[in-house]
Protein backbone atom coordinates (compact mmCIF):
# COMPACT_ATOMS: atom_id res chain seq x y z
CA UNK A 1 0.00 0.00 0.00
CA UNK A 2 1.68 3.11 -1.21
CA UNK A 3 0.94 6.71 0.53
CA UNK A 4 2.32 9.99 0.62
CA UNK A 5 4.08 12.05 2.85
CA UNK A 6 2.31 15.37 3.59
CA UNK A 7 2.47 19.13 5.34
CA UNK A 8 0.71 18.76 8.60
CA UNK A 9 1.54 22.57 10.34
CA UNK A 10 5.08 22.65 10.63
CA UNK A 11 5.35 19.04 10.79
CA UNK A 12 4.80 16.42 8.18
CA UNK A 13 3.01 13.12 8.02
CA UNK A 14 1.53 10.25 6.85
CA UNK A 15 -2.55 9.32 6.77
CA UNK A 16 -2.31 5.62 7.52
CA UNK A 17 -5.66 3.79 5.85
CA UNK A 18 -8.88 3.19 8.32
CA UNK A 19 -8.28 -0.36 6.93
CA UNK A 20 -5.07 -0.86 7.72
CA UNK A 21 -5.42 0.45 10.97
CA UNK A 22 -7.99 -1.58 11.73
CA UNK A 23 -6.05 -4.64 10.83
CA UNK A 24 -3.56 -3.91 12.84
CA UNK A 25 -5.20 -3.19 15.67
CA UNK A 26 -2.75 0.19 16.00
CA UNK A 27 -4.32 2.74 17.70
CA UNK A 28 -4.36 5.76 20.44
CA UNK A 29 -0.53 6.13 21.53
CA UNK A 30 2.30 4.70 19.54
CA UNK A 31 6.02 3.95 19.95
CA UNK A 32 8.48 5.04 16.93
CA UNK A 33 11.36 2.74 16.45
CA UNK A 34 13.96 3.73 13.52
CA UNK A 35 14.53 -0.17 11.71
CA UNK A 36 17.90 -0.48 8.98
CA UNK A 37 14.40 -1.23 6.63
CA UNK A 38 11.98 2.05 7.70
CA UNK A 39 10.12 2.93 10.68
CA UNK A 40 8.11 1.10 12.28
CA UNK A 41 4.83 2.30 13.96
CA UNK A 42 3.65 -0.20 16.87
CA UNK A 43 1.23 0.15 19.78
CA UNK A 44 2.77 2.13 22.73
CA UNK A 45 3.22 0.13 25.51
CA UNK A 46 2.01 0.89 29.06
CA UNK A 47 3.93 1.43 31.89
CA UNK A 48 4.07 -1.44 34.26
CA UNK A 49 1.23 -3.23 32.40
CA UNK A 50 3.04 -6.74 32.95
CA UNK A 51 3.62 -6.21 36.48
CA UNK A 52 1.11 -8.87 37.35
CA UNK A 53 2.21 -11.28 35.20
CA UNK A 54 5.61 -11.14 36.44
CA UNK A 55 4.74 -10.87 40.45
CA UNK A 56 2.92 -14.31 39.24
CA UNK A 57 5.80 -15.61 37.99
CA UNK A 58 7.93 -15.01 41.08
CA UNK A 59 5.53 -16.43 43.02
CA UNK A 60 5.38 -19.51 41.35
CA UNK A 61 9.50 -20.19 41.29
CA UNK A 62 9.67 -18.66 45.06
CA UNK A 63 12.30 -15.96 43.42
CA UNK A 64 11.16 -13.24 45.20
CA UNK A 65 14.10 -13.73 47.87
CA UNK A 66 16.62 -10.31 48.48
CA UNK A 67 19.47 -10.50 46.27
CA UNK A 68 21.91 -9.82 48.94
CA UNK A 69 22.12 -12.83 51.08
CA UNK A 70 21.67 -10.99 54.33
CA UNK A 71 25.35 -10.25 54.82
CA UNK A 72 26.36 -7.03 56.21
CA UNK A 73 28.77 -4.99 54.41
CA UNK A 74 31.35 -2.96 55.38
CA UNK A 75 29.06 0.65 54.83
CA UNK A 76 26.39 -1.21 57.65
CA UNK A 77 29.44 -1.74 59.94
CA UNK A 78 30.37 1.91 59.78
CA UNK A 79 27.39 3.22 60.78
CA UNK A 80 26.82 3.76 64.88
CA UNK A 81 22.90 5.05 66.39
Amino acid sequence: MKTQIIQIGNSQGIRIPKALLVESGIRGDVELELTKDGILIRNAGKPRSNWDAIFSSLEETDDDLPLDSGSSGRFEKEWQW
